[in-house]
């Protein structure tokens, strides 16, 4: 298991697009992905449950990876956090 935390640059936070983007980046990966954000820790892989996270500019936000590609997976889903998203 890898863990890591990142800095949402996005201005506008992790609304429905850049959810969208994660979300299927996150699913072509066979391992576990939680998120984590204010105390609240959900899956990676659902769209509702990453929305509810309510993800904003500037926030800190855990990625924690467990089993086969997780470090591809990491290297793949972090870099989507430090992009902005139109």
């Amino acid at each position: 298991m890898i863990t890591q935390t990142f800095k949402v640059i996005n201005p506008s936070g992790f609304h429905v697009r850049p959810t969208k983007t994660f979300v299927q980046a996150a699913s072509k990966y066979p391992c576990k992905i939680q998120v984590a954000c204010r105390g609240k820790k959900v899956n990676g892989k659902s769209s509702l449950s990453m929305l509810t996270l309510g993800i904003a500019a500037q926030d800190e936000v855990m990625l924690e990876i467990d089993g086969e590609q997780e470090v591809e997976a990491m290297a793949e889903l972090g870099r989507l956090f430090a992009q902005v998203h139109e």
